[in-house]
């Protein structure tokens, strides 16, 4: 499991990253091992400072993210 920090000076570019990322290995996946589910992992700070907000909450709802908060 690798937990995204979204410690960047800029945290939409993380999270463009992010999702850059997520897409390559969803892709990969689908093709090695379609059975297999994955979700991007992000600490329960980031989710509280930057996730939470409306307009991020609609990027995720509009790309079908799948995230887990960890308390780290």
């Amino acid at each position: 499991m690798e937990v995204k920090s979204f410690v960047g000076t800029s945290k939409i570019q993380d999270l463009k990253e992010a999702l850059g990322q997520y897409d390559i290995y969803r892709y990969l996946l689908e093709e090695t091992a379609p059975d297999r589910k994955l979700y991007i992992a992000i600490s329960k700070v980031v989710y509280k400072t930057f996730f939470s907000q409306d307009i991020i909450q609609l990027i995720l709802n509009k790309h079908r993210l799948p995230i887990i908060v960890v308390d780290i």
